[in-house]
């Protein structure tokens, strides 16, 4: 039986081969990638790494541009309204299904505004706190925040999904943590150092250097099951909190209404690149594994993705107007 991979690869390979002639001549100049995040942000960072691979694959320069604020929404609005000719593009993490669930006012619909191209990494995610407090797992985080209410902060990127399952996490276990909004989560992480920030939710692959460290402890994890570089940091289903498994993942767009063509050619050269050696190793390095599928593959992740969220922002109490 042939692998999901190997078929997506081979359909990429197709769709290259009898695309119209409009594909052929895509991309015409430099591709514009948006990526709505702090620079040094895991999103960043990886949407780096494949705008350097995806230049070579594509024989066109591809330049990452950061705009970040309002929760991602301001960079996503950039490429909504951009031309869909496949040279301004969206990276984007969950918090484009994140924002229609907790902006009220958005004047567009992000799941609509957008031509799902490709799921492009996985990874997980991992709750931390400053090694001098007294917690060693959720649980003793838990009854640390409840035996010592409005003393703990919970720093977050503003609109991102940790800024949600930290707050669900707050609400739904009756705690009294204050939550403190950054631009981006790196910088909750520089001041937890610092001594202001007590709780964060973050991404293993750039969170793994301050924890061996030691500059940080790692007391949950979010996946599945636990991490091969965090044997003895245990799930959040281990904590007490069964069927809870959330993580990190990162992928390309498109505007709406851009031709089927390019999206194909897009998704086929980010499968190529992602299927390489080099991206693989370098993944790894990121501390992050690569994704790949079809342009419909995703589209099914996402709508998949976005009622789970809607429930996480609906039992977190976060509304932004």
């Amino acid at each position: 039986m042939i692998s999901r991979r190997a078929f997506a690869l081979a359909l990429a390979a197709s769709s290259l081969a009898a695309r119209p002639a409009r594909a052929n001549k895509y991309p015409t100049r430099p591709i514009k990638l948006i990526v709505p995040l702090t620079a040094g942000s895991p999103v960043d960072v990886v949407g780096r790494l494949l705008a350097q691979y995806l230049s070579t694959d594509l024989r066109q320069n591809v330049v990452v541009e950061n705009r970040p604020g309002a929760g991602t929404t301001i960079g996503m609005k950039t490429v909504a309204s951009s031309e869909p000719d496949g040279h301004t593009l969206l990276f984007q993490s969950s918090s484009l299904v994140v924002a229609p669930a907790m902006y009220k006012n958005l004047d567009y619909d992000p799941i609509k505004a957008f031509a799902p191209v490709a799921n492009v990494a996985w990874g997980s995610w991992v709750t931390v706190v400053p090694p001098e407090l007294p917690v060693k797992n959720a649980q003793e985080l838990i009854a640390y925040a409840r035996a010592h209410p409005n003393t703990l902060n919970f720093g977050y990127g503003q609109g991102t999904a940790p800024q949600l399952v930290g707050e669900w996490f707050n609400k739904t276990n009756g705690l009294a943590i204050a939550s403190v909004p950054y631009r981006g989560g790196m910088q909750a992480v520089t001041d937890m150092m610092g001594g202001t920030i007590q709780l964060n939710i973050g991404t293993t692959s750039t969170l793994l250097p301050l924890i061996r460290e030691g500059k940080i402890r790692a007391i949950a994890q979010w996946g599945a099951k636990r991490e091969a570089d965090l044997p003895d940091v245990p799930t959040m289903i281990e904590s007490g909190f069964p069927g809870l498994s959330l993580g990190f993942w990162a992928g390309l767009w498109a505007p709406a209404g851009t031709p089927t063509a390019i999206v194909d050619t897009l998704n086929a050269s980010a499968n190529r690149v992602m299927d390489s050696a080099e991206m693989r190793a370098a993944m790894g390095r990121l501390g992050v594994s690569p994704s790949i599928g079809t342009p419909k593959d995703f589209a099914d992740f996402i709508a998949a993705e976005a009622p789970k969220w809607q429930q996480i922002v609906e039992a977190s109490g976060v509304q932004i107007n």
